[in-house]
């Protein structure tokens, strides 16, 4: 499965759901979509999708050799190799075929403080070290497919 930006509002509407089950968070009804792209937006700081590796690889691939590359850019050599180094250096961390750009604790600590400093969350009713290890445990358990 490919992952791009609809993968990241998939993990945001995961775990604003669970932290709605949980009673850990409270926010107007109407404003749940705007809520769950603006926290998709946050979850692109510390995740690369497919999308953002295949756009660097053809980046890089345009830098070393220009744009006098024939044909399709995603089907030569040079593009795979460049694909694999970009994977290789987030030590093969994905969730949900997400590419982890920082540790999950540190993503956690980015919710929270998303949480807790957005408009568009009205309340947060647990400690920052309990919102934090509920963060790291749901975005651990996030499977595009089976959510």
């Amino acid at each position: 499965m490919k992952t791009d930006f609809e993968t990241l509002k998939a993990l945001s509407t995961y775990s604003i759901n669970h932290l709605k089950q949980a009673e850990m968070i409270d926010f107007a009804v109407d404003n749940r979509a705007e809520l769950i792209d603006a926290l998709a937006t946050e979850y692109g700081v510390s995740f690369a999708t497919d999308e953002n590796i295949k756009e660097q690889a053809i980046e890089e691939v345009e830098d070393k050799f220009g744009e006098d590359i024939p044909g399709d850019i995603t089907e030569t050599e040079m593009f795979n190799h460049a694909r694999k180094e970009i994977i290789k250096s987030f030590n093969g961390e994905n969730i949900g075929g997400l590419y982890l750009m920082e540790s999950l604790h540190n993503i956690a600590i980015r919710v929270k403080n998303f949480l807790l400093s957005n408009d568009l969350v009205d309340d947060v009713y647990f400690s920052d070290e309990e919102l934090i290890d509920f963060l790291v445990q749901r975005i651990r358990d996030f499977a595009p497919k089976r959510n």
